[in-house]
This record gives C-alpha cells, sequence and structure tokens, in this order.
C-alpha cells in the first residue's frame, strides 16, 4: 500500500488481506500498521485530484484554508436569514389594515362555517349513536326470541 501511495488504515488493510478487522488490532499486527501509517505520514501522501503528493503541512493549510470557508460560509447564511427576515417584515408593513380587515373577516367567516358543520356533525352522531343502541336492543330481542322457537321446536 506504501508503494502504490494509498492509504493505510486499519480497515484497508484488513480488506486488502481478506482478514477480520480485529485481527488488524492484535499485538504485533497493530504496532506494523501504526509503523507503516506514520512513514506514509512522513512521506506524504498524493492528491486524489491533482496527483500531486502532499505534505503535512499542505493538508494543515488545506485544512485551515476549508475551516475558514465554512465561516464565510456560515456568516453569509446567517446574513441571508437576517435579510429575509427583514424583507418579510416589510412585506408585513406594506399590507394595508384594509387588507387586514378583509383578511380578517374572510377568517371569521370561515370559522362560523367551520363551527356550524361542527355542530351539525356532533348532532349527526348522537343520533347515529341512538340508533345504534335502538338496533342493538332490537337484535338482543330478536336472539331472544329465536332462542325461545328453538327451544320450544326441540321440545315438541
Amino acid at each position: 500500500m506504501l508503494r502504490d501511495n494509498r492509504r493505510i488504515t486499519f480497515t484497508a488493510v484488513a480488506r486488502e488481506a481478506g482478514v477480520s478487522s480485529w485481527l488488524v488490532y492484535a499485538p504485533g499486527v497493530r504496532e506494523r500498521i501504526d509503523q507503516a501509517r506514520s512513514r506514509q505520514a512522513k512521506q506524504g501522501h498524493h492528491d486524489q485530484q491533482s496527483g500531486r503528493k502532499l505534505s503535512a503541512a499542505s493538508e494543515q493549510t488545506d485544512l485551515l484554508l476549508a475551516r475558514e470557508e465554512i465561516k464565510r460560509l456560515r456568516a453569509e447564511t446567517t446574513g441571508l436569514r437576517q435579510q429575509a427576515k427583514v424583507h418579510l417584515g416589510q412585506q408585513v408593513e406594506q399590507l394595508g389594515a384594509h387588507d387586514l380587515v378583509k383578511r380578517l373577516d374572510e377568517l371569521s367567516e370561515e370559522n362560523q362555517r367551520l363551527s356550524a358543520a361542527e355542530r351539525q356533525t356532533a348532532t349527526e352522531n348522537e343520533q347515529l349513536r341512538q340508533r345504534i343502541t335502538e338496533l342493538e336492543d332490537e337484535l338482543t330481542g330478536a336472539r331472544t326470541s329465536l332462542r325461545r322457537m328453538i327451544r320450544t321446536q326441540g321440545r315438541a
């Protein structure tokens, strides 16, 4: 893996050797892998995109640059969110009182319509519950009558 400039990891070694990953952590094997990783870190490794050899210092520089970019993007995101809040507030303020009163009236009418529908549904629900009770009583009576008829037929 060193000669091929492939990154040395415990998982990669286990995969390459075709053994279980727990085996590479065994005493003796682990030390050899750590030594190879140390040698590879000193040599640096090839960048996948450019094919150039990277040193630990250049990797650190790349990491610092990436962190700075992340900070900049987070700050930009925060700024954009703040701008969106400001624009939304301006849009709400631009709605006139007339528009708000109109919307309030629409919502009140919708609320009244839904309340009436809810009352109607509750009434229908209660009527259906009463009908279920009546039908259950009729069914109980019919079963009782049927049992009597069967007993009477059985005695005859």
